[in-house]
């Protein structure tokens, strides 16, 4: 069966920073968070526009805070970003757009990105 390409790159549809997209991980190495799961994107709309990936904050419901990640819900669930495990992807692991954060999480979002990246 030939790969058809994913919701984004079919419509034509560019994520936008504080989209949640279910993202298909898989296939990963070592520690990578795996599976098929709800990501948060972080990149820049203009990076999003014009470059066939997105950088994005995988989400889980498990409970283990640890530095750089942010208690968070969707869709009733509680849950986690995980700041320590974001990766840029192809557009092509975007399945479906599920929804979006709150202009308070993005914030929240940012400031620890740039922590984790200061000097």
């Amino acid at each position: 069966m030939a790969d058809t390409g994913s919701i984004a790159e079919v419509s034509g549809l560019n994520p936008l920073r504080g989209d949640i997209w279910l993202t298909r991980l898989d296939p990963t190495i070592g520690n990578e968070i795996q599976k098929t799961r709800p990501c948060l994107v972080v990149s820049p709309d203009t990076m999003n526009q014009f470059l066939g990936t997105a950088i994005v904050m995988p989400m889980t419901t498990g409970n283990r805070a640890e530095p750089f990640r942010l208690e968070s819900s969707f869709r009733n669930l509680p849950g986690l970003l995980l700041g320590d495990r974001i990766r840029s992807v192809s557009r092509r692991r975007l399945i479906k757009l599920l929804g979006r954060v709150d202009d308070q999480t993005i914030t929240s979002v940012l400031a620890v990105l740039r922590e984790m990246f200061e000097e």
